[in-house]
């Protein structure tokens, strides 16, 4: 390869070190960098430079990832619109009449609502939910937040649509039956590391817990045009992954596409609620930008070869469910876990990955957002919201001492599953 070349080929390279480092910075000078900006910056500066085809650009976008985060967004800014997500909320935080009974509540609510809404939807429409229980309650809030990041990260596990990256791995992994599977493979482990954080939560915050009682005030719907139209679309979500579910069961030759059911679901908010144009505005339009923006870089970086010739040369197992979540958990920290997977998950593919190493994929990189903040998007998403709704946030810090024990906990637990396989 002449000299020229090699130089040329090289720039995808720099250009993602040189965006990582910014995501972990997240600043130049006084300048703060949103990471969907520094995402960005990355595919124009490989696309301005040649690095990738316009067309070849475009391809790599996957539409149904797109299309499919898109609806769910809708789902879930009308969901917190209507106020039909805290009046749901209060239905089922009524029932805890403890702190201890409410730090379980809101971890397995959340945690199952998160695998169906997805991990960055409940830290949306979450945070302002646990925040008005601590207001209510007088309680410590970052207690309640931490709580919900933790609930949201490691219920995400267990469903192909609970995260963004699991959806990724569905999806490019070619998961044929992927609710079954996932639900096989890592929902009694996730279970077991819900109720760890329970336990983690409680020693760390040992001395804001109680027996006094709560008392709880019920929370009134805003809008029940959208409330009901929002309540329709759950309701054909939930029944769309059943029908998946069960077609899988009874063998049945119907595909239901994930993004079919997500578009299926959002059309009665997008066709029948007056709203709908607010609603659009409201889409977290940032993140989709920031899952674009990584499909262009990652098929650039892909295309050079690198990341392939240099674990061929490493004497490691790249398909070892062990080391899969080992650098999954690790390099989450430094480049978030979509982009981990993004660029991760075609490595594993080409060596044939079992539907075993697939999972130790999607539970190491998504249980990566319990180790730090930067870990996942979702715990920036509930301390945004935390700072901007109440003036509350929790430290690198804060969330260190309680993410770096529970991850290691939570690594423990699926590797020891996964073994039993």
């Amino acid at each position: 390869m002449p000299a020229t070349e090699g130089r040329i080929m090289i720039v995808p390279i720099i250009v993602l070190a040189v965006v990582f480092l910014l995501i972990a910075v997240r600043q130049v000078g006084s300048l703060r960098l949103g990471i969907w900006q520094i995402m960005l910056g990355g595919a124009l500066t490989v696309l301005l430079t040649g690095q990738i085809p316009v067309q070849q650009a475009l391809r790599a976008i996957n539409a149904d990832v797109m299309l499919f985060l898109f609806s769910m967004f809708v789902i879930g800014v009308a969901l917190e619109e209507s106020g039909y997500m805290s009046h749901l909320s209060y239905r089922i935080f009524r029932r805890a009449k403890t702190l201890d009974q409410l730090i379980l509540v809101i971890l397995f609510f959340m945690g199952v609502a998160s695998a169906v809404l997805m991990n960055d939807t409940l830290a949306i429409i979450g945070t302002p939910v646990v925040l008005l229980l601590a207001k209510n309650h007088r309680m410590n809030p970052k207690i309640l937040l931490i709580t919900l990041a933790f609930a949201i990260t490691i219920g995400s596990v267990t469903s192909p649509i609970g995260n963004p990256q699991n959806l990724l791995i569905a999806t490019e992994g070619r998961i044929i039956n992927p609710f079954p599977t996932y639900l096989k493979f890592l929902l009694i482990p996730t279970i077991i590391n819900l109720f760890m954080a329970f336990l983690m939560i409680k020693f760390f915050y040992r001395n804001h817990f109680s027996s006094n009682r709560l008392i709880h005030s019920c929370e009134e719907v805003k809008d029940h045009q959208l409330a009901f139209l929002s309540k329709i679309s759950l309701i054909l979500l939930l029944a769309l992954i059943s029908a998946k579910i069960l077609t899988t069961v009874l063998s049945f030759r119907l595909d239901i596409r994930l993004v079919y059911i997500a578009m299926i679901s959002a059309l009665p908010i997008l066709l029948l609620s007056k709203k709908r144009i607010s609603i659009v505005r409201k889409v977290d339009w940032r993140t989709l930008v920031f899952f674009a923006a990584m499909f262009v870089l990652m098929e650039s970086v892909w295309d050079v070869g690198y990341f392939q010739s240099a674990i061929n040369s490493l004497d490691i197992s790249i398909l070892s469910v062990k080391m899969i979540l080992l650098i999954s958990v690790s390099l989450s920290q430094l480049i978030s876990n979509v982009p981990l997977v993004a660029l991760y998950l075609p490595m594993l593919s080409s060596f044939g990955a079992s539907t075993e190493a697939l999972m130790a994929l999607a539970a190491g990189s998504t249980i990566a957002g319990n180790l730090f903040i930067l870990g996942a998007a979702s715990n920036v998403i509930i301390i945004q919201n935390a700072e901007k709704k109440a003036g509350q946030t929790i430290t690198f810090l804060e969330f260190a001492k309680i993410g770096i024990p529970l991850t290691i906990i939570n690594i423990l637990v699926y590797w020891l599953f996964f073994l039993a396989f």
